[in-house]
């Protein structure tokens, strides 16, 4: 009897791009998917949609981008928005989870490796949601 792989996918919601990461079958590793450039409400998702047939994926999580108060802003809101619209698309359970300082420590990960500006700059949002889902993961251990 062979067992579907649990793949998470992890978004980190920008307003010019979505860094997008997934697990690996087993749910123990993570890698960076290609950033989407946002197109739009109908495209973003139909990238996304595109994303979870891909990798079979079965689970998702949203960064929720709180102040460093814990409070929620405009942005948590527009992430929470999403994240709704996302589940009622797609059928799978989504999951906000803090993602305070993951675009900062994408940033300096980036640095640290020497990447340029341009370089950074494309990476930036994909590094994130690595970070992210690595985060979620470990909250559930």
């Amino acid at each position: 009897m062979e067992t579907k792989p649990h793949r998470i996918l992890a978004l980190d919601l920008g307003s010019k791009r979505i860094g997008a990461a997934v697990t690996d079958g087993l749910g123990v590793t993570v890698q960076g998917l290609p950033t989407i450039e946002r197109r739009g409400r109908t495209q973003d998702l139909r990238r996304i949609m595109f994303y979870l047939k891909k990798n079979s994926v079965r689970e998702i999580v949203v960064g929720h981008p709180l102040h460093m108060s814990g409070d929620a802003g405009t942005k948590a809101k527009k992430a929470e928005e999403f994240a709704t619209l996302l589940r009622e698309k797609s059928g799978l359970p989504v999951h906000l989870h803090d993602e305070r300082l993951t675009s900062w420590e994408a940033e300096q990960i980036l640095e640290r490796a020497g990447k340029t500006a341009a370089e950074k700059k494309m990476k930036v949002d994909e590094v994130a949601a690595v970070l992210i889902l690595e985060s979620f993961l470990a909250s559930r251990k």
